[in-house]
């Protein structure tokens, strides 16, 4: 298993449920899928390096796990098709 990095930008219009709902799907996409989350830390509110689809600002989220590598593309494709994600990095850690 390898230890990866996510770093995912939420939309600041969306309500504070709707962002912990998001942040608890990320982490049961890695969980269900025989991953496991380290650390998860919201570094919340800070303004974007350029607009980003006319938002000058987003909620930071990274999460640290370790997973098969096959795991990273499951988790790629569930934050892009994620309607308040407007931003995602996975790095290896």
């Amino acid at each position: 298993m390898n230890k990866y990095e996510m770093l995912y930008i939420l939309d600041t219009a969306s309500a504070d449920e709707e962002k912990e709902a998001t942040v608890a799907k990320m982490e049961a996409v890695v969980k269900n899928n025989g991953g496991t989350v380290e650390k998860i830390d919201k570094w919340g509110v800070k303004k974007l390096a350029y607009p980003i689809d006319y938002k000058a600002e987003g909620y930071y989220v990274l999460m640290t796990f370790e997973s098969e590598p096959s795991l990273v593309a499951e988790v790629r494709r569930v934050a892009g098709i994620t309607e308040n994600i407007i931003r995602v990095m996975i790095t290896k850690g």
